[in-house]
């Protein structure tokens, strides 16, 4: 392994050889077992005598550093104590720009869920490994040689015109493949369009309740937001304020509420959009999953010119995937590609394979397979909270590939929601235990309150959102059977998870989902 020495200024260099390998070799640079340069080679790239290289590793042969085999090289020894080091004054460094000490960073994926409830992720055993390897191995002996440069900045033509024609049939997107450009998910596209869109200090409306990832996002860029509260009928524009630049909605699936925006409320946001000459960017969250009710239309349709759709395969297929996409208005088009030029485009390599996917109707029938899994699992989870937990509001089951649990301020509440929470769900809103046991429970599980203040007066109380999706008997059975082991002791909770997995048991099989 060649190891950076600097001689430059230098007298005794030797000497200087063997101090620096020997820092490399303390500091951990140098792993136990990693061979160093050959004297000969080391000599030549240092300007020096192959004599001196030899001598500086004899030294640390003698000192046990490193060990020596004839014909294979000299290599780092075993076992070498390494000093603690102490951390490095800091005293005068730049600092980064306040805005990032401000926003916390997830913990839901510090370390593997032991029953993961997790929610914004498919099922992974339903993705189509096979079928994926076969795309990719395809991909890499039928385009190496385009595959070694890089892409056009909208990302790839077949890809783009596969992502158009999928949505013209299935959500009436008004589209062609030159006014799609990929990104690597919702994230991204939201940072290519806010960036293109809007300065520091504009004024960007987000939901409230909503999802956090694009506020944090926004925020980083120097935007202003206003949260605009949201009913059943979706977000309520006659709370919209003046200044507003730009409204960031999910109208087809609420996070984390679950409702669609009724149509008079679309229209009335795309008439304000017009009268305040403001954007609206559309978040298409979930609309690939719905069970109870077709899912609405796109408000891109009514009016290509002014919102901005976005989507992303991500939470279809599976986050490694890394793809996801924006239909810009046209005018915008050439300034999000010369954004997307500079910030770099996804893996051609699986953006090759899943345009395949696409044209070849696997997608398709992964997304037909998907929703039959999904909606069966969903109907299964459901039944059994309403059997188990009646106390308890399920809202979002229509569509999505999650649901929210409303837990209420009933001491039992709180504890089921801390326990499915322990087994990997996800806390939202703000939680008020009615004693000090229940908050002192509630620290012990490690979900203090969040002092996180929603409007709506049914999610003040609390409540957890769960993952329907990849909920299975023997996951939520193994979880009850860690929650009885130690996590949680509430009697009323143990018996209404017991009975959940009995329920689930009786009245659902799960298979798995064939290759395609």
């Amino acid at each position: 392994m060649s190891i950076h020495v600097s001689l430059v200024g230098r007298k005794n260099l030797s000497r200087e050889i063997y101090r620096q390998i020997r820092g490399a070799i303390l500091d951990g640079r140098l792993r136990p077992g990693d061979r160093l340069s050959p004297t000969r080679e080391l000599a030549q790239s240092l300007a020096v005598s192959r004599m001196t290289v030899t001598v500086a590793y004899d030294w640390l042969a003698g000192e046990g550093f490193v060990t020596s085999q004839v014909g294979a090289g000299t290599f780092v020894s075993e076992g070498i104590a390494r000093p603690v080091q102490a951390a490095k004054k800091t005293d005068g460094a730049l600092l980064a720009r306040g805005v990032w000490t401000s926003i916390g960073l997830p913990t839901a994926f510090d370390r593997p869920a032991r029953y993961d409830f997790r929610t914004g992720l498919p099922d992974a055993a339903l993705f189509p490994h096979r079928s994926w390897r076969g795309l990719t191995a395809s991909a890499l002996r039928g385009s190496g040689a385009k595959l070694g440069t890089y892409e056009h900045p909208s990302g790839r033509h077949d890809l783009r015109a596969a992502i158009a024609r999928h949505l013209a049939v299935s959500r009436g997107v008004e589209a062609s493949a030159d006014d799609v450009i990929i990104t690597n998910g919702t994230q991204q596209a939201l940072d290519l369009v806010a960036r293109v869109l809007l300065a520091p200090g504009d004024r960007i409306a987000v939901e409230d309740p909503g999802y956090d990832p694009p506020r944090r996002l926004f925020r980083s860029l120097g935007l202003q937001l206003t949260g605009v509260r949201v009913d059943r009928q979706g977000l309520m524009v006659d709370k919209l304020p003046d200044g507003v630049r730009a409204i960031y909605i999910t109208p087809s699936h609420q996070y984390p509420l679950g409702h669609a925006m009724t149509l008079p409320q679309r229209h009335a946001l795309l008439e304000w959009a017009r009268r305040n000459n403001a954007a609206i960017i559309e978040d298409d969250y979930d609309s690939e999953f719905s069970y109870g009710r077709p899912a609405p239309p796109v408000m891109q349709g009514s009016d290509p010119g002014r919102v901005a759709l976005l989507g992303s395969m991500n939470k279809v297929l599976n986050p490694s995937v890394s793809i996801g996409w924006v239909v810009a208005p046209r005018r915008w088009v050439p300034m999000v590609r010369a954004e997307r030029e500079i910030t770099g485009v996804p893996s051609a390599l699986n953006q090759l394979a899943l345009a395949q996917f696409m044209e070849s109707g696997s997608y398709d029938r992964y997304l037909r397979t998907s929703r039959q899994r999904f909606r069966a699992r969903r109907q299964a989870l459901v039944g059994a909270l309403a059997q188990t937990l009646p106390e308890c509001r399920v809202r979002g089951s229509e569509a999505g590939i999650d649901l929210l649990l409303g837990v209420g301020r009933a001491p039992q509440g709180i504890i089921a929601a801390a326990a499915l929470t322990c087994l990997g769900g996800e806390m939202q809103g703000r939680f008020a235990p009615r004693n000090d046991s229940e908050a002192n429970e509630l620290r012990r599980l490690g979900h203090p309150d969040r002092k996180r203040k929603y409007q709506l007066e049914d999610l003040a109380a609390g409540s957890v959102m769960l993952a329907a999706t990849g909920v299975t008997p023997g996951d939520f059975l193994a979880g009850v059977r860690y929650v009885k082991g130690g996590a949680i002791t509430n009697s009323v909770v143990m018996r209404s998870a017991t009975r959940t997995v009995r329920f689930i048991e009786a009245h659902h099989r799960f298979d798995r989902a064939p290759d395609y």
